[in-house]
């Protein structure tokens, strides 16, 4: 049977399950053709929007019975190419599956469909005085950011999703739906699967529902901004700052392009420079003594005009200007698209690694800018090219390919939070060495047909 024939075969199981919930018009396949990244698009066949575990099982059982790619999609705000179904087949989009299934305030804990977004997650919580955490910007669904293991800007402090997701139901890919983990804090039974299906990728089957940690919405939280006279400064203040102990909930860092594109973008006017924004939780006296201590460590760096803030409004617009930096760092050149960058290094590392990527897009002929979560290692570069420009490509590429070198060799990752996806799939063995055999084993062992996300982790590196 042909590529074609299978897609029909399947499509056809499925129509009388769904009825218009399975599509197969050219622009709803397009739209799940690409998610954020520069990388070339891939149409799949058709897009399913299931809503409930029993039609996912029904759709990874088709697809399984007739060897045709599934490949899961939650808001398509991934970096890499996660979602892109290069092989074809059934894209499966949770969007329908964004039922809040239970929140349990005493325990610290919701239950949700994996369609369920963190902005719409924490607008139920408001009255109960808890939050969901995890912030990497976008209003991504949970199952795509338990998929691609996310996390962002406040994961200094709460951590990522690895460490806020307790329990999951998932769809293997012979249609078998499981449950791994529990409601417990802790628990000592058994292979941890949650955490093996956490950062997969879509790779091991289909999350339909996880639980997830909650924590306690901070009595007070004050915003701080800093300028300094050179990354050096700016980063080794941070490393102070972590070393003595503040425990911030969020420090990032913008160098001086990503600043410009910032104050033009959002109508701000910070020097440009490089610059550190700080969010400090806590009781009212907390917060205050929390800034005050990490003024005098920025001081002792050179740092500029220290301003701190517990206004909402003035709190909002600081962090919406920077969740906005993906929009704002393209129209710095519009029609450009955005080769990413995102390295994890130890602290102790963090500013020669940062300089030495500062120097590298200084030496380029294309524009570039640095910011990061700091605080934990994590920064991003991000190079402004067009698309259609095969030099500015090659370009990119090369500057991404030195950044991820250096990484490695001084102990870091390729990846602190966008994942591997296809972007960064030659960079895996690299770093995990003879582990990826092992990868491919656990792959082989829970998909021998290989139909979940082909062409991603477990089956290439």
């Amino acid at each position: 049977m042909s590529d074609t024939q299978t897609a029909a075969a399947v499509i056809d199981t499925l129509k009388p399950i769904l009825g218009d919930r399975l599509v197969t018009s050219g622009a709803v396949r397009e739209h799940h053709s690409h998610d954020t990244s520069w990388m070339a698009p891939s149409m799949p066949d058709a897009v399913a929007f299931p809503r409930d575990e029993d039609e996912v099982v029904a759709i990874v059982r088709a697809c399984a019975t007739h060897g045709l790619p599934v490949v899961p999609f939650g808001a398509g705000s991934s970096m890499e190419g996660h979602t892109i179904p290069v092989r074809g087949g059934i894209t499966i989009n949770t969007r329908e599956m964004n039922r809040i299934v239970e929140i349990r305030p005493e325990d610290g804990l919701a239950i949700v469909q994996s369609g369920v977004t963190r902005k719409q997650l924490n607008e139920e919580l408001r009255a109960t005085g808890l939050m969901f955490s995890v912030d990497p910007g976008a209003d991504a669904s949970l199952g795509g950011m338990a998929s691609t293991r996310g996390s962002g800007t406040t994961a200094v402090r709460y951590g990522t999703m690895r460490d806020n997701v307790m329990a999951l139901r998932v769809v293997t890919p012979d249609g078998t739906a499981i449950h791994t983990g529990s409601q417990a804090r802790k628990s000592s039974t058994g292979y941890d699967l949650t955490h093996l299906f956490v950062g997969a990728e879509g790779t091991l089957g289909v999350i339909t529902e996880l639980t997830v940690r909650l924590h306690p919405i901070p009595e007070a939280v004050s915003s701080a901004v800093c300028a300094f006279p050179d990354v050096a400064s700016a980063v080794n203040s941070v490393i102070e700052t972590v070393q003595y102990g503040v425990p911030v909930a969020r420090v990032e860092f913008l160098d001086p392009v990503a600043i410009a594109g910032v104050n033009a973008y959002s109508g701000l006017d910070m020097k440009v420079a490089p610059t550190l924004f700080y969010e400090f939780h806590g009781t009212p006296n907390w917060v205050a003594e929390q800034a005050e201590i990490v003024r005098g460590i920025v001081d002792g760096h050179g740092g500029e005009d220290f301003q701190w803030t517990d206004n909402a409004d003035e709190r909002a617009k600081l962090w919406q200007a920077r969740h906005d930096l993906y929009w704002a760092t393209k129209a710095q050149r519009p029609g450009c698209e955005l080769y990413t960058g995102d390295i994890c290094v130890p602290i102790s590392r963090l500013a020669e690694s940062i300089a030495a990527a500062r120097e590298d897009i200084d030496a380029s002929f294309l524009k570039g800018q640095i910011i990061g979560h700091v605080g934990d290692g994590n920064y991003h570069t991000a190079y402004l090219i067009h698309p259609e420009s095969k030099e500015e490509l090659a370009e990119a590429e090369r500057l991404g390919d030195r950044l991820v070198e250096r990484a490695l060799a001084i102990g870091g990752t390729a990846s602190g939070e966008h994942g591997i996806g296809v972007g960064k799939l030659k960079f895996l063995r690299r770093e995990h060495g003879d582990a990826v055999d092992v990868m491919k084993r656990i792959k082989a062992a829970l998909d021998p047909a290989g139909i979940m996300n082909p062409g991603k982790m477990g089956q290439e590196g």
